[in-house]
């Protein structure tokens, strides 16, 4: 069993204070541990194997490997395990690829946002919330760094109020220099004073996009120096939403990032962008970032399919347009929509075969708003290079995350791929957000014979539901989405009902906590449906106001996404609505409507 320890916590932004001494390493490589019965659960090429380093840390983000081995992982700060420590460092004693010392560490707080980035770089620990990039002194022979910690980069201006995308991964390059994204503050350019980060139906992008200066882009900064802002880095690039996978790769001597895409085409733009669109597209596009780079957010996206920057909606877009967005770069490669890249690692070890060597590594957490298709991602794929260009399409290389082929809901899947990192040794190490479990993959065939064979089963993988491209009929499962009812609810029920669910307290009654719908699908359905008039009483209190229907106007898709976001936003309900539940309804409703016209004399 693991040995777990606590440590009391120094004041923020201190770390405590804790010194383990191991035993010199020897300086012969130890041979590789075995793999876990059935690879901890993971589908791998052929002559790759896994152990679980550990399990049940915490809601785990990125990792990093020392040079001795010693793991550290980042941890959702609103989620720590024992109420103690962001960070959590892993030893492995003995050598059988499990973590004997599990060492707890890091008093920060990340406000709400989500923490991503962790890196040894120069004999430093560097460590990132939202609003800080902190490093500490590593020190030989011990689990923990020295707690005296150096602020490297403060965003001074930070507000989750106001701004999406604050998290802060980084990449170092030969030249000591850091390069940190600031993410775009909404989805795509909405008035944020006016509708929120989130947007509105119809809605149009800002124009000129007011943020650019500022946001959606790369900034570089000496890896170095201590309390740096925004305003000490160099703009090095722009027109990126969203960045939390990004790294540097050593063969080209060139950043590369992930970026996530935009959300809810359909919602926004119901004539224009089907469901199925919306599902698979924008793409989540590979990006080679070089100096001065543009890659178009907000006013163009990127379709992969297509292979061509394509005009935003909020521009004016079709699917069909291109217009200014020829003016962009174009990424080397596009995933489908919503995938989520979280991490990506260009190999450098010789442990893996030959040709690991020439690509990237990308782990995607998977989507939460492909409704009503089913989700899509959770697994870690390579995408093949040769002369800095990927030679072809991406393959799976680690899948088996989700536990089910068919993710309806995303928490439906068991684990979601979040952090990559290499080990000393060449191992690859993959951590997972949902429970904090860790894998550690090796190879330990002939590499030399390593080919298509040992891929071969990888490929087959592809036809599962959260990889393969959705049929647009067969795969349309008719659930509402709750990222499209986020939108919907802020647009057309916020008003009234407070953001918050709570009601304005006089006129209009509160949807959080309320007994008069909670467990009530089909009342919540028919009062958006058909809207209502006159006296209830909702927690005791009478309300007595009007709610205007909203079925004329709203598709059945959009109403049950509507519910879906009230019922798990309000009363942390893990099923979807379905869109069959408002077709009954709505049928029903008009059916009883022409029985009551019927009956009814003429003049």
């Amino acid at each position: 069993m693991p040995v777990v320890m606590l440590w009391r916590l120094w004041p923020y932004p201190m770390l405590c204070i804790c010194v383990l001494l191991v035993c010199c390493q020897s300086a012969k490589r130890a041979p590789l541990p075995a793999g876990d019965p059935g690879n901890g659960g993971l589908f791998l090429p052929g002559n790759f194997e896994a152990v679980v380093v550990a399990d049940s840390l915490g809601r785990s983000r990125h990792l990093t490997v020392n040079s001795n081995g010693d793991i550290y992982v980042k941890l959702t700060y609103n989620d720590i395990m024992h109420g103690s420590g962001g960070t959590v460092g892993l030893r492995d004693a003995d050598n059988d690829g499990r973590a004997d010392i599990i060492s707890y560490f890091g008093n920060y707080k990340d406000e709400g946002g989500l923490p991503a980035g962790i890196a040894v770089h120069d004999g430093y620990l560097y460590t990132s919330t939202v609003k800080y990039i902190f490093r500490n002194k590593l020190i030989a022979g011990q689990l923990f760094p020295d707690p005296k910690t150096d602020t490297i980069l403060i965003d001074d201006d930070y507000d989750l109020r106001k701004h999406w995308h604050t998290a802060k991964p980084f990449a170092f390059d030969r030249h000591n220099h850091m390069y940190v994204p600031f993410g775009a503050p909404t989805d795509a350019a909405q008035d944020i004073n006016t509708v929120g980060p989130a947007g509105i139906p119809g809605g149009r992008g800002l124009d000129p996009a007011p943020d650019l200066k500022t946001h959606a882009g790369i900034w570089r900064f000496d890896a170095g120096k201590l309390k740096q802002t925004q305003k000490d880095g160099y703009h090095y690039a722009t027109g990126i939403r969203s960045v939390l996978a990004i790294d540097w790769n050593p063969m080209d001597d060139c950043l590369y990032v992930a970026m996530n895409g935009m959300d809810n085409f359909h919602t926004r733009y119901p004539h224009t962008y089907s469901a199925w669109q919306a599902a698979v597209l924008p793409s989540e596009p590979l990006l080679k970032v070089t100096e001065h780079s543009n890659f178009g957010w907000p006013y163009a996206y990127y379709d992969h399919m297509q292979k061509k920057n394509m005009l935003q909606p909020g521009y004016g877009g079709d699917g069909k347009t291109i217009g200014r967005a020829s003016q962009f770069d174009v990424p080397v490669m596009g995933f489908p929509g919503h995938w989520a890249p979280m991490d990506l690692l260009f190999y450098t070890g010789d442990q893996f075969p030959e040709r690991y060597k020439k690509g990237v590594f990308i782990a995607f957490h998977g989507s939460t708003d492909r409704s009503p298709y089913p989700q899509a991602g959770y697994i870690v794929c390579f995408v093949p290079f040769e002369n800095g260009k990927p030679t072809g399409d991406w393959e799976v290389f680690a899948d088996g995350f989700t536990g089910v082929d068919t993710v309806f809901n995303t928490s439906d899947a068991v684990y979601r791929p979040m952090g990559l990192a290499e080990g000393p040794d060449g191992s690859l190490y993959i951590s997972e957000s949902n429970k904090g479990k860790i894998w550690r993959v090796m190879y330990k065939g002939n590499k030399t014979a390593f080919g298509p064979a040992q891929l071969a089963a990888m490929e087959q993988r592809k036809s599962r539901t959260y990889i393969k491209t959705p049929d647009e009929v067969k795969d349309n499962h008719g659930l509402g989405g709750e990222m499209n009812g986020l939108i919907l609810y802020n647009s057309y029920c916020a008003s009234c009902h407070q953001r918050d669910g709570k009601g304005d307290n006089n006129r209009y009654p509160p949807l959080a906590g309320s007994d008069w719908i909670a467990g009530n699908n089909d009342q919540l359905i028919k009062i958006i449906l058909n809207g209502m008039q006159g006296k209830i009483r909702v927690n005791g209190k009478t309300y007595n106001g009007v709610m205007p229907a909203h079925g004329s106007f709203l598709d059945d898709h959009a109403i049950a996404s509507i519910a879906t976001y009230i019922n798990k936003r309000f009363y942390k309900e893990k099923d979807l609505v379905a869109s069959a539940e408002v077709t009954k309804l709505r049928s029903s409703t008009t059916s009883a409507a022409t029985m009551v016209r019927a009956k009814t004399p003429g003049p």
